[in-house]
């Protein structure tokens, strides 16, 4: 006999079942929805859990904002004088050490060269015959002058004898005491000699001329002769270096015995009193500093505004240099020091370069090590409210080694990270 089966209910549990799991979906969906509106436009990226105690925070302010560069510097003398070996030699004696005052004039060192000196006797010796043979140059010119003027006297003195002898023939051969031969000769020897006598001034003449000439010459010559032998006699003396001017020893790389060669530095020496600071700064800023510029140090605790006296565009190491004259003296209240009493040589001292002009009312937060993770291009604002951070895209502009400024994307008030973003720079939003 065939039994009657009952329809079971479990279909209709089933669809009461997948019912309530869909408005529980629905539930958490909308609270997600709720959650992730107020933790900010995460836009659903990735998202990092962090602890709060192990950043830096900061708070976005208005307030004035000083435009400038820090930098350090090294303290160098400003005036400096270099010791080069002018002949080069042996170290034979050091009569200074590194680090002493000297004064000018002094002895630094001595040194020896064999066959420097050997030129110099040899040099000596030529030109003591050179001058030798213009000397003898000059005396026999002076010797043809004075044989010149005695002919010439002889020749007067023979005129003189032939026209008495004349004037007497003349009345001689009026009463026929002599010849007319005989007459006729003394008057040929008198006209002889006359024309003998003003051949020889005329030949007096030109070689009075060419004498003067010669003996000019001769002269010039012996001057550069003497002028050679002053420089050969020099070379000797610069084996014995002296301090040019007067002031601290503060490099003198001289050791007994080694050998140094002409133009080999030997060491320097600084003026004292006079100071400048020698900073290096990256090529970004070439076309942003210019001389009179205003630099802020501190010497002994106390403000001073110098100027930026020299820049050397040469770019070496994607560096330049830049020079800042230090005055002598320094205002202390109602006494003056001297700067050669506070500072010292080789000591780092900071500077502070102003680029432009301090504006009031700038929106700015302070410089933290996010600048090298996000090139200020975002920053991690904090909500306190949810307790997390989320990217935000900003404009910032100047920096100073304190601040940065922000053009745009944050406002007064806000706290921002500022911290180092490496380990967590992919994330869009982070927990606390």
């Amino acid at each position: 006999m065939d039994k009657k089966i009952e329809k079971s209910d479990m279909k209709n549990n089933t669809k009461w079942i997948l019912a309530v799991v869909a408005v529980i979906a629905i539930f958490l969906w909308f609270f997600n929805s709720i959650n992730d509106s107020l933790r900010g436009p995460s836009s659903g990226g990735q998202q990092q859990n962090l602890s709060l105690r192990s950043l830096i925070l900061s708070t976005v302010t208005k307030g004035r904002f000083d435009d400038y560069l820090y930098v350090q510097g090294i303290v160098s003398p400003k005036s400096t004088v270099y010791l080069d070996a002018i002949a080069g030699g042996r170290v034979e004696e050091r009569f200074v050490q590194q680090g002493e005052y000297v004064k000018q004039g002094q002895s630094l060192v001595r040194m020896s060269n064999t066959s420097l000196q050997l030129d110099v006797i040899s040099r000596e010796a030529q030109i003591s015959e050179q001058l030798n043979f213009l000397r003898n140059t000059q005396m026999q010119a002076e010797t043809n002058r004075l044989d010149l003027l005695q002919s010439l006297l002889d020749t007067d003195n023979i005129i003189r004898h032939l026209a008495r002898k004349l004037r007497q023939s003349e009345r001689l051969l009026k009463h026929g005491s002599i010849s007319e031969e005989e007459f006729s000769g003394i008057a040929q020897d008198l006209e002889y000699n006359k024309k003998r006598r003003a051949l020889t001034l005329e030949r007096q003449t030109q070689e009075d001329k060419v004498r003067s000439l010669q003996i000019e010459q001769l002269e010039d010559s012996a001057q550069m002769l003497n002028k050679n032998l002053k420089f050969a006699r020099d070379n000797i003396s610069n084996l014995l270096v002296k301090a040019p001017v007067s002031g601290y020893l503060s490099d003198f790389s001289v050791e007994l015995g080694e050998s140094k060669i002409q133009g080999y530095r030997l060491g320097q020496i600084d003026i004292p009193g006079q100071f400048k600071v020698v900073a290096s700064l990256d090529e970004y800023y070439l076309n942003k500093i210019s001389l009179g510029m205003n630099v802020h140090v501190k010497i002994k605790g106390q403000k001073q505004i110098l100027t930026i006296s020299k820049i050397d565009s040469r770019v070496n190491n994607a560096q330049f240099q830049i020079e800042v004259d230090l005055p002598d003296i320094l205002p202390n209240n109602d006494a003056e020091l001297s700067v050669a009493d506070q500072i010292k040589r080789g000591q780092t001292m900071a500077m502070d370069i102003v680029l432009s002009e301090s504006t009031n009312e700038t929106l700015m937060i302070e410089r933290g090590a996010f600048i090298n993770n996000t090139g200020g291009n975002w920053i991690f604002v904090l909500n306190t409210d949810t307790g997390t951070a989320y990217r935000r895209s900003i404009t910032v502009g100047k920096k100073n080694q304190q601040f940065i400024e922000v053009i745009n994307g944050l406002e007064e008030g806000d706290r921002v990270i500022i911290s180092n973003y490496s380990a967590f720079d992919k994330a869009d939003t982070l927990n606390f």
